[in-house]
């Protein structure tokens, strides 16, 4: 009988075995790499980004994304927020990026510069537009006020387009700063990023503005003299100030005229304040109809709270409050003189008929 022999192994075996456990390794991981490609279980874009339960539990209300799933993603960047929401104060650091992204494909949504600007007024009701805007699951809306037209523009478009919240095709990108209004330089800049740019201007009464915006005003520096003492160069003969930031504001018309030199009327789009808390749907509605959007946002989704004199969300799904703007919204007017209020009237009755006249629209103020 032949004798079997075990012999040692060589060098080149050892070598060869190494060589097929390498290929079989390589193999493997090029499986599993296609796998997740393929499936999307790696995009990076989707977890680069903490996660916020916030606006989830504030927000969706049921029907309102229909089939579409929500995302939130969040941003910090340290902004101003002129009309005083809540943690937005001069300074603070807040979270922009609460955004509901409001598809079940998140990977192919791109961040890209703003089709839809939010441009004034201060104290005029552009937060709450804001808010109220972003319900609808076709907008995707910056929740913070970026400044970059009126004070970071040297930072550049890349810079601007980096705050966007991303978004699908289809879903119109926005955000809202209340001072591109009125700042001289802006109508231009905004021109030269986008021609085709819709423009949205939410404006109010202005004696009722200007009490608000001094309102707000001493809540943060509660030592500054009277609001009679500053609408007034001299009290004795009734001289306004019309330089004054809160009077100045009001002075719609010739804000107004340096838009119209760049934009034409049909892309400026004007919300009655007024009419944003008295039919907070009719203004929704019409603002939709502005963008090209389905009036998906409509007065089933509101109601009225008596104690703050404003418009209120629905309970949202999966909340046992409903949610109501900040304890800024709705607050006591400071008290003025009557008298002061009267003749502030009678100073802007000609500057708000030139308004109506440009605009075509009667907001009907005294």
């Amino acid at each position: 009988m032949a004798a079997f022999h075990h012999s040692k192994p060589t060098d080149r075996d050892t070598r060869r075995v190494l060589q097929k456990l390498i290929i079989m390794l390589s193999l493997g991981i090029i499986c599993v790499s296609l796998f997740y490609f393929f499936t999307g279980c790696c995009e990076s874009d989707l977890t680069e980004n903490s996660v916020s339960d916030r606006p989830a539990r504030e927000f969706l209300l049921t029907g309102w994304y229909h089939d579409r799933n929500g995302t939130f993603y969040k941003d910090v960047v340290t902004v101003q927020d002129e009309d005083e929401y809540p943690g937005t104060g001069e300074g603070s650091t807040i979270t922009p990026g609460l955004e509901t992204n409001n598809s079940g494909k998140d990977w192919t949504a791109t961040r890209r510069l703003p089709q839809a600007l939010i441009i004034g007024v201060k104290k005029g009701g552009t937060r709450a537009l804001l808010e109220f805007l972003r319900l609808h699951p076709d907008i995707r809306a910056l929740g913070s006020e970026p400044h970059f037209f009126d004070r970071h523009y040297a930072r550049g478009l890349h810079w601007y387009r980096s705050m966007m919240p991303k978004a699908l095709d289809g879903q119109v990108v926005m955000e809202k700063t209340p001072r591109y209004f009125v700042t001289v330089e802006t109508p231009g800049r905004v021109h030269s990023m986008s021609r085709d740019v819709k423009l949205i201007v939410v404006v109010r009464d202005p004696v009722t503005r200007a009490i608000s915006d001094y309102t707000q005003i001493i809540s943060k520096t509660p030592h500054i003299p009277a609001f009679e003492t500053l609408a007034f160069k001299n009290r004795t003969n009734g001289e306004i100030d019309s330089l004054w930031s809160p009077l100045w504001i009001g002075l719609y018309a010739q804000h107004l005229e340096r838009w119209l030199a760049w934009f034409p009327r049909a892309q400026i789009h004007l919300v009655s304040g007024e009419g944003l808390i008295s039919d907070p749907a009719g203004e929704l509605g019409k603002v939709q109809d502005f963008l090209g959007l389905q009036r998906i946002v409509t007065d089933k989704h509101f109601y009225f709270n008596k104690t703050k004199g404003f418009p209120c969300l629905k309970k949202p799904e999966g909340s046992s409050k409903p949610h109501c703007l900040g304890k800024t919204k709705g607050r006591t007017h400071a008290p003025i003189d009557p008298e002061v209020i009267r003749r502030l009237r009678e100073f802007y009755r000609l500057h708000n008929q030139r308004f109506y006249q440009m605009t075509g629209q009667d907001f009907g103020w005294q």
